[in-house]
């Protein structure tokens, strides 16, 4: 019979008074109640390559790839080897890493639920103290962050959202120097507001006009303007601030009731949409000009309407993705995308786990070295 009671209070004292860096310490103390010799928060990278020890205690990192953990983390479900259980550490649908116990029996039952439960807790607790220090930041990044890529990192909303059955989840690479990218959404009643941002240059001029485009976006979403006036919006500040300046970008709402798809195309890529193991053809795009240069015409913005059936799925994307080359020069191209998209949803993949994945075939296609930043964005709708 698990103390588990005795465990959550102990953490609990960490909501009001205590950093990320003291969850060792505590969940050391909490491990006999919960018949555990060693407990152990192990956090994702930003590259999701690897697993790593919060700072403050001694584990050893760990590779996702082949690994028990890796397996806890990519599937999101429990692993037990050799005496060792490993739980994900979930915030909601965002995938912070897993918890590690060190016990001598398995449990099941109430008392793997219970562990469960402390799991749920500690991610809570992860993504709640993380702003009051720096143990979870330096526990993450593997490579010095560039200035660029620091901004733009803590302008965004986490990597995965879910809700009624619908899922946003996003990637960005190269992850610490990213400064050009970016991306965005919301849930509000039955709307989901979804954007995807690439700013012209790089650097800290580039995450300068990124961060007035995002603001500018949130500002527009809140103040309920439509899509068409937010377009508008962002391209009046973005001319006044940034003048010859400009954003290509994708501006989407989806009705989550419905099912019905709307968005403007201000000089993006087209998205890719999947339906029953295949790639439908494209909706029209631009139906815009970039962001910026709204002004050098004189028509607005077009809204681009689609319905979409259970179980479609949609992936957004900078030109950084389809546009990445081999060592032959040879690009990674949209049909490319869209088989690595099929053959992942055919697999029965989870979304963020195939977006993981998509950034690691990216990178490993250009050979380690992104010329240009690659992100993407997967939206998936079911009927709630």
């Amino acid at each position: 019979m698990l103390s588990s009671m005795e465990a959550v209070r102990r953490l609990m004292d960490l909501r009001h008074r205590g950093r990320a860096e003291d969850l060792p310490a505590v969940l050391t103390s909490a491990a006999p109640l919960l018949a555990a010799e060693t407990i152990t928060v192990l956090l994702v990278d930003y590259g999701q390559v690897a697993l790593h020890p919060l700072r403050g205690s001694g584990a050893a990192t760990v590779v996702v790839e082949g690994s028990p953990a890796g397996r806890a983390f990519t599937t999101a479900e429990h692993q037990w080897l050799d005496g060792f259980l490993w739980l994900p550490l979930l915030h909601g649908a965002e995938r912070l890493g897993v918890l590690e116990f060190r016990l001598k029996d398995h449990p099941d039952g109430a008392d793997l639920r219970d562990l469960e439960v402390i799991a749920a807790l500690v991610a809570e607790l992860i993504a709640s103290r993380r702003f009051y220090g720096d143990a979870v930041e330096h526990t993450r990044r593997r490579l010095p962050m560039q200035l660029a890529a620091e901004i733009i990192w803590n302008q965004l909303p986490p990597l995965t959202f879910a809700v009624d059955g619908t899922m946003v989840t996003a990637v960005l690479e190269p992850c610490y120097d990213v400064g050009g990218d970016a991306f965005d959404y919301a849930a509000n009643a039955d709307v989901l507001h979804v954007a995807l941002f690439d700013t012209v240059g790089h650097g800290i001029s580039a995450s300068a006009l990124t961060t007035l485009t995002l603001n500018t976006y949130r500002n527009a979403r809140r103040s309920g303007l439509s899509l068409v006036d937010t377009s508008r919006s962002i391209d009046k500040w973005i001319r006044a601030q940034y003048p010859g300046a400009f954003v290509t970008a994708l501006l989407a709402e989806l009705d989550m009731a419905t099912g019905v798809y709307r968005r403007i195309s201000a000089g993006h890529p087209a998205e890719l949409f999947l339906r029953d193991g295949r790639v439908l053809p494209q909706l029209p795009t631009p139906n815009a000009l970039p962001l910026g240069l709204g002004h050098m015409i004189e028509r607005p913005p077009g809204v681009v309407e689609w319905q979409l059936e259970p179980g479609d799925a949609l992936v957004l994307y900078t030109d950084g993705i389809i546009e990445a080359r081999d060592s032959s020069g040879g690009l990674f191209g949209v049909e490319r995308l869209g088989e690595f998209m099929l053959d992942a949803l055919r697999l029965g993949m989870s979304a963020p786990e195939t977006m993981r994945r998509l950034i690691q075939t990216i990178v490993s296609y250009e050979e380690g070295e992104l010329r240009d930043d690659a992100t993407a964005a997967m939206l998936q709708w079911r009927r709630h």
